[in-house]
């Protein structure tokens, strides 16, 4: 075997080494829990308002804190009770994999055609603001 080749070799020997050493230690931190939330924070809701700006609910034992997020940092909007946030908000919009099926016209891993259901449609970009300089 030539130089060259056993050095390929024992580059792909060395890359599959790590990539099963990663594999293992994900499935182990994830079987041991550990990156999961704990504690009494809780977040229960987030509205992208654009790109770096965001609204969060977030549940601090039995208040519900309405934050605000920008790039200038957090800033508290308000505050809520737990008892007047609902626990289940239903989605917005359906999994990506139900609007990728629906595109590609499969469901359940069948074909399907079906007239009735329009395909979805494409997301729209929030146009650029203007913003004015004062010299």
């Amino acid at each position: 075997m030539s130089p060259y080749a056993s050095y390929v070799v024992q580059t792909f020997v060395t890359l599959l080494a790590v990539c099963g050493v990663a594999f293992v230690v994900l499935y182990g931190a994830r079987r041991l829990g550990i990156g999961r939330p704990t504690g009494p924070v809780e977040l229960v809701g987030q509205l992208p308002l654009d790109a770096r700006r965001s609204i969060y609910l977030v549940k601090v034992g039995p208040q519900v804190l309405v934050v605000g997020v920008s790039e200038a940092g957090f800033a508290k909007l308000g505050e809520l009770s737990a008892k007047d946030v609902p626990t289940s908000i239903p989605a917005a919009s359906p999994p990506f994999a139900d609007i990728l099926a629906r595109a590609l016209g499969r469901k359940n891993g069948a074909a399907t055609v079906t007239a009735s259901e329009p395909p979805p449609a494409p997301a729209r970009e929030p146009e650029p603001r203007a913003e004015s300089e004062d010299a």
